[in-house]
């Protein structure tokens, strides 16, 4: 077993007796383009709307329930697909929201929310990460397409209004605590603290 090892390490601290450094590095450059930009086409494919409903778990449950919603149709003509809600549009903010993703897939090849009971079940802890983690960004997301600043309040219900006024403009909550279930069903809340 070591004996490939040790190898692969000679190897790799000997110089190279048929390559000039040039070589070497233009060819090292051009493999780091490669990697880069098959990376970046990688992330990108999996930051598509096709991509997240895929699977059966997406498609069949939350992915129906956003189609119900003015998220998907609505007077402006705008629709928010999952991507936009889900991942984060600064690149940092990106690539760590697809690792943390990476134990959806493993839930998926797993079978942890393969049938609707199982999702159903789930379903609780599941939108209580994602609430925590948009009340932790600040909603980060949901003001990618809302700007507070931009908004006419005067269009607003009086409801609405003060809520807005209150919390939103003074920086005392943010979008998700308020709007829960705005673009997807509430899982079953009761025996969840200060939810009425």
């Amino acid at each position: 077993m070591l004996g490939p090892i040790r190898w692969f390490w000679r190897t790799l601290r000997r110089p190279s007796v048929h390559f000039s450094l040039g070589f070497l590095t233009f060819g090292g450059f051009i493999a780091g383009v490669l990697f880069w930009g098959g990376f970046n086409t990688a992330l990108e494919a999996t930051n598509r709307e096709a991509f997240c409903v895929s699977c059966h778990e997406m498609r069949d449950n939350v992915y129906t329930e956003l189609k119900t919603t003015p998220h998907w149709s609505n007077a402006s003509g705008v629709r928010a697909q999952c991507p936009d809600c889900h991942v984060p549009h600064e690149w940092t903010d990106k690539i760590a929201r697809k690792v943390a993703a990476s134990k959806e897939v493993w839930g998926a090849i797993f079978g942890t929310i393969d049938t609707r009971e199982k999702f159903l079940d789930h379903r609780l802890a599941m939108a209580s990460r994602e609430w925590s983690r948009m009340t932790h960004n600040d909603s980060l997301e949901c003001r990618n397409c809302h700007s507070a600043d931009s908004m006419d309040l005067t269009q607003q219900n009086p409801r609405a209004q003060e809520a807005h006024e209150t919390f939103l403009l003074t920086d005392q909550k943010t979008c998700i605590d308020c709007h829960k279930g705005i673009a997807h069903e509430l899982p079953d809340m009761a025996g969840v603290p200060g939810w009425q």
